[in-house]
């Protein structure tokens, strides 16, 4: 397993490069970085389609910064600066553990000084370019895919924030333990409720562009599957937890001609040192499970790959706006509560039986699509929604 960058390159060329970056957090970048891409496309073939319109916005050139403009200007400048600095001169402490170095207080005033310094100062010459023509009124027109920058900022910090809300309902006791670390650490999150406070971030901003949800959601419906199977990439290569229960079989022979790892694997290296000592291994990370288990995070890479695969082949043929995030959601669904049953996570006790939160949601997903798909196919709902699917320019 390889927790960082460094560690990956090094098993490849043997040779070491400190870089401050974790390989889950690498991957997760990978993948908002590809759904943004395909995000991108399907905007830009539902403009071409005339299914979304160009939005005109009127705005007010020329206009003198304000007190508020510096303080912001100088405080993000200050923040920036007083972590950079303290990176060049503590590079090694930094690349150790990034993620205590940039929470904790250490830094530097005088990198912090001149960051605000110097973002003040452009902020500065940017209202003053402006306001040499004078103050205005322009209008101004953005396409829809112009908007994919602030969408994935929105989606990535909303998703995070429920991610780690999710994890801390599901694992109360290191809430309790320790609820500053489970509140910021970047490890620890939960896929759904990414999932459900980023979708509902990214409608409400859409929203506000004039782009209808339902085109917003078959839009996103193969991005999403496609980001969540490169996340688990992430997930199996740095070994974080997400992996599947004890599997002391036997390779079965149809799959003979594949890796071991793809049966059973012990996660040797793996990120969060579980399970025991590896024998002769020094430093961190010298930890592998005591038995093999299902790599899980590689079957839900394949399983997202394919329905990525066919929900891509889908969306020119689907003409019901909506529908192919219904599709989206019960192949989501499906593919979650299948893996559950041979992966490792935390359960609730309800009326007996023991089911994971995980498995609660995918079953509500795989209703909602159901239901989606046959309430989106009614007639009075197709004709209630033609004048409602395309916004008009104001």
């Amino acid at each position: 397993m390889y927790p960082t960058i460094s560690d990956l390159i090094f098993d490849f060329t043997g040779k070491y490069i400190p870089l401050p970056i974790q390989t889950f957090g690498f991957f997760v970048v990978i993948g908002l970085v590809v759904g943004a891409y395909f995000i991108g496309r399907e905007l830009k073939r539902k403009e071409n389609e005339g299914l979304l319109a160009i939005i005109k916005r009127k705005v007010v050139k020329g206009k003198p910064a304000t007190i508020t403009d510096y303080v912001i200007s100088a405080l993000t400048g200050f923040i920036i600066g007083f972590k950079l600095l303290a990176v060049f001169s503590d590079y090694s402490g930094f690349v150790a553990n990034p993620q205590d170095f940039i929470l904790s207080t250490h830094g530097s005033m005088l990198g912090g000084g001149i960051g605000a310094g110097l973002s003040a100062f452009l902020k500065y010459r940017e209202k003053s370019k402006e306001s040499k023509e004078g103050q205005r009124e322009v209008t101004e027109e953005i396409h829809p895919y112009e908007l994919i920058g602030n969408i994935i900022v929105i989606a990535a910090i909303a998703g995070f924030i429920g991610a780690k809300i999710f994890h801390n309902l599901e694992n109360i006791d290191e809430l309790i333990a320790d609820p500053l670390y489970a509140l910021v650490a970047f490890s620890g999150l939960t896929y759904y409720g990414g999932l459900i406070v980023g979708s509902i971030a990214v409608l409400y901003y859409t929203s506000k562009n004039k782009i209808h949800p339902l085109h917003m959601v078959d839009v996103c419906a193969p991005a999403l599957i496609l980001t969540y199977g490169v996340g688990r990439i992430g997930c199996h290569m740095s070994g974080d937890g997400d992996w599947g229960i004890n599997n002391l079989a036997s390779k079965p022979e149809w799959m003979g001609f594949l890796p071991d790892w793809m049966w059973s694997f012990n996660y040797p290296h793996n990120v969060i040192n579980e399970g025991i000592r590896i024998s002769g291994c020094e430093g961190k990370n010298c930890f592998m499970l005591e038995n093999p288990v299902f790599p899980t995070p590689f079957y839900e890479t394949i399983m997202a790959i394919i329905i990525f695969g066919i929900l891509w082949s889908l969306r020119k043929k689907i003409r019901i706006p909506g529908v192919l995030f219904c599709i989206y959601l019960i192949f989501n669904g499906v593919e979650r509560f299948l893996i559950e049953q041979i992966r490792v996570n935390s359960v609730y006790n309800i009326f007996g039986a023991d089911i994971t939160q995980a498995e609660i949601l995918s079953v509500v997903m795989i209703i909602i699509g159901i239901v989606g798909i046959w309430y989106l196919n009614r007639p009075k709902t197709k004709e209630s929604l033609k004048s409602k699917l395309v916004f008009h320019e104001s």
